[in-house]
């Protein structure tokens, strides 16, 4: 069995599809079991190699069905490249899923261009997701972000440099095509994301320093870095299997503005973004950070973003023609998501669960679905699926659509026509 779950993460696509076939039948006879839950859990926001994550799509797919999942939804950044791979994982698990990809937009022009919306290193540049988009127009998403993607790394290069320039003095430097490049999915079409950056950097550190207490002595006192109690114990314990993605996650909190470069020509503006999905079909979503007290992920500092002008940024959204808006329930307080949902309810805009997976320390399960306050997240999933089922097969008009407004009242009906079609295929 370890052997074919060590295939999962192999260079070739092929090799770790099989791997995942194995492990299938392995399931069926009952000499692999899921873990029990007790909800009917859903994530439509893991990420994958494809932009950063210790998974390849085909074992985001198998951990998201081990953990329990009833359903998965890719999640990239400026890639779409891996969603074929998840979609065939999908089939083989027989597991349900949706897709999406993940970028940053620019603001300017719009009432939000001057904010710190939800970006923490830069005002006026928002992320965004596309979901549930049709599997027949994968390639024109593609074509849409490859540009983009060739003035990140421009942007990237600059920012190794600064990079270097700060770890000069202790003899540390990492070099962008030789230890950058091959730490991505950049040949497949994958996208470099600060965080491989960080990831490579901190393989650097430990080369150098070593873990436990040196590492901690030197994120303290060289690099100043505070450290959280839970965050250090972490740290000082050499046998961390995670320890890698834990200095990253310290290193994305504190040293990313010490050599960030902001971004420009890399973000879309957000009109062409918008007209992006009006045109593949896919639903347009922001994705709601809230201020930030104790980050659940590890990698956010304590922040103020959109709460302090959230009733304008709804209307913005609305105004920009975005139909959903994405949010983690075990991110936020109470306070912040009931705020956020009845937004959501008045703007008739689409509610959709995103717990970002892109770290091994993380479940792939958030308990704070089985809250009957976000019962409608699990919903929203299927609709989801549904929706996406029924654009790749043209039997029916994109989510949301100009159309589908004449043919249903409200935004529950919606939701209620494409979850049945998801329900009909997936519970036959």
């Amino acid at each position: 069995m370890h052997e074919w779950i060590d295939k999962l993460n192999h260079p070739d696509k092929d090799i770790r599809l099989d791997a995942l076939k194995e492990l299938y039948k392995l399931y069926q006879k009952g000499d692999i079991n899921k873990d029990q839950v007790d909800f009917e859990y859903v994530n439509n926001h893991i990420h994958t190699t494809y932009s950063f994550s210790p998974y390849s799509p085909t074992k985001a797919l198998w951990m998201a069905f081990i953990s329990g999942l009833e359903t998965a939804g890719i999640m990239d950044h400026d890639s779409v490249r891996g969603i074929p791979e998840f979609i065939e994982a999908g089939n083989v698990l027989e597991m349900a899923t949706t897709v999406g990809m993940e970028l940053r937009v620019d603001m300017s022009g719009t009432k939000l261009g001057d904010k710190r919306i939800n970006n923490p290193d830069q005002k006026g540049i928002a992320y965004v997701a596309m979901h549930g988009i049709p599997h027949t127009r994968l390639e024109k998403v593609s074509q849409f972000i490859k540009p983009y993607q060739e003035e990140r790394n421009k942007r990237n290069r600059a920012m190794v440099e600064n990079i270097n320039k700060m770890m000069s003095e202790y003899g540390i430097s990492i070099d962008f095509d030789k230890d950058i490049v091959p730490a991505s999915m950049a040949h497949d079409g994958g996208t470099i994301t600060e965080r491989h950056l960080l990831y490579v950097l901190s393989e650097k550190i430990l080369a150098s320093i070593g873990k436990g207490s040196k590492t901690v002595e030197f994120i303290k006192e060289k690099l100043q870095i505070p450290l959280s109690q839970k965050i250090e114990s972490y740290l000082s314990d050499e046998s961390n299997s995670f320890y890698e993605y834990d200095l990253l996650g310290v290193l994305k909190s504190h040293l990313v503005e010490k050599f960030y470069i902001p971004a420009t020509s890399e973000c879309p503006p957000v009109e062409e973004f918008i007209n992006l999905c009006n045109e593949t079909g896919a639903i347009s979503a922001y994705a709601y950070l809230g201020d930030v007290g104790d980050s659940v992920t590890g990698d956010k500092k304590t922040q103020k973003f959109e709460d302090d002008y959230i009733d304008l940024l709804f209307d913005e959204l609305k105004r920009l023609g975005f139909r959903a808006v994405t949010y983690m329930p075990s991110r936020n307080t109470q306070k912040q998501l009931r705020r956020v949902k009845a937004l959501c309810d008045k703007h008739e805009m689409f509610q959709i669960s995103g717990e970002d997976i892109n770290s091994p320390r993380q479940k792939f399960i958030c308990e704070a679905l089985k809250d009957p306050e976000f019962k409608n997240l699990t919903d929203s999933t299927w609709a989801l699926i549904g929706h996406e089922t029924a654009a790749t097969d043209a039997l029916d008009k994109a989510m949301f659509s100009k159309e589908s407004d004449e043919i249903f009242m409200d935004l529950n009906e919606r939701i209620e026509y494409y979850r049945n079609i998801a329900i009909k295929i997936w519970r036959r």
